[in-house]
């Protein structure tokens, strides 16, 4: 089974799940993020966001932690990495940042990102409208901001997701460059390696490293030379930012 078919199966039973838990309440189940682009390197999770009419009871919470745990157990390693917001619909057509319906109600401080990727197409409609109807599209600075966020939120986690991190400079590095934010970690690495010839090792690590093919020795090179990365990373951004 490929992972596409994976990624249908555990959206059917998450979307299925959701109407049985929530009824008349859910409003919209949106995929967005890697699971929504048709690349080749593995897929570390599946993003979502769960728009709601109105707030969760406490019941409703513990059957949608129970939904998860299922997911987990029947769909590994997938199933357990479903990555997501449930958000209100008054929060969702606004372009503040919103707070999530669950999980100690975590911002979702990508919003700008995540609006301008489904809006773009870069999403599933799992259940619901047009995502056109309910998300507000995004500006410049407003992007530029989530960017940022994301920059910093890398710098603090280099020496613990080396993969992850490497990956996502090469996306903030492109997006940032080119101003255009709609590209998987995936694609963006591909044109990295033509565009940074001199991290090509890097880059091929991090990428072999998600597909979960690194060796012991792989990790060690991609941890010893990660900051050095983040620093060209943060100097090329610089760059970039101030000509726009």
């Amino acid at each position: 089974m490929t992972i596409s078919q994976q990624i249908d199966i555990i959206n059917q039973t998450f979307v299925d799940g959701l109407k049985v838990i929530l009824g008349e309440k859910l409003y919209g189940v949106y995929i967005y993020g890697a699971a929504a682009f048709p690349d080749t390197v593995y897929t570390g999770d599946i993003d979502f966001h769960v728009i709601l009419k109105s707030t969760l009871t406490p019941d409703e919470k513990t059957q949608l932690e129970k939904l998860h745990e299922s997911l987990a157990q029947k769909f590994p390693p997938l199933g357990g990495e479903l990555d997501g917001y449930y958000i209100l619909l008054r929060d969702a057509v606004r372009k503040t940042p919103p707070k999530s319906q669950m999980w100690k109600r975590a911002t979702d401080n990508s919003w700008a990102l995540h609006r301008a990727h489904i809006l773009a197409g870069r999403c599933i409609v799992l259940y619901g409208h047009d995502p056109e109807e309910i998300y507000p599209p995004p500006t410049w600075p407003e992007i530029e901001t989530a960017l940022y966020g994301e920059l910093n939120y890398v710098e603090k986690h280099l020496r613990d997701y080396p993969d992850y991190c490497i990956l996502n400079l090469c996306r903030l590095i492109y997006s940032f460059e080119t101003k255009d934010v709609v590209i998987s970690k995936a694609q963006a690495s591909e044109w990295a390696l033509d565009a940074l010839p001199q991290w090509r090792r890097h880059i091929e690590l991090a990428r072999k490293s998600y597909a979960h093919q690194a060796t012991p020795e792989d990790r060690q090179f991609m941890l010893t030379e990660v900051e050095k990365f983040f620093k060209f990373a943060e100097e090329r951004i610089e760059r970039a930012s101030k000509k726009h």
